[in-house]
């Protein structure tokens, strides 16, 4: 699902000629494009839809809604890690999607374990 949230602007710059912005989401931060709304400023609030502030919103009614979605979990489902949220809507036994690791919370998965690299000692 794709939402609309109310987001504040912590920081404004110009990017490549774009107007942008980093806007906090009750906690997660991510940089929106402001070409839609040139005067807004640090400190306020908007409506930021697919990376585009879209409208001006007050502090309480942005407060309001960021609670709201958080208690129905949809911020989380909104800016969450996407691998997580595959995960568990896959349940502990659902095989790794890669032949050579681990599933998550089972049985190892067939097939050569791939280790991590490891630092070489200094001579």
């Amino acid at each position: 699902m794709c939402l609309a949230v109310p987001g504040r602007v912590l920081e404004i710059a110009e990017k490549d000629g774009t107007r942008m912005a980093t806007v906090d989401f009750g906690g997660v931060q991510k940089e929106v494009c402001l070409e839609y709304l040139p005067d807004l400023e640090v400190g306020e609030y908007a409506i930021v839809h697919v990376g585009f502030a879209l409208q001006r919103l007050d502090e309480e009614s942005a407060r309001q809604t960021l609670e709201l979605f958080e208690q129905l979990g949809m911020l989380q489902e909104e800016f969450g890690d996407p691998w997580e949220q595959a995960a568990a809507q896959a349940g502990p036994d659902a095989p790794w999607p890669f032949a050579d690791g681990p599933a998550l919370g089972g049985p190892a998965a067939e097939g050569p374990a791939v280790a991590a690299p490891q630092e070489e000692a200094a001579p």
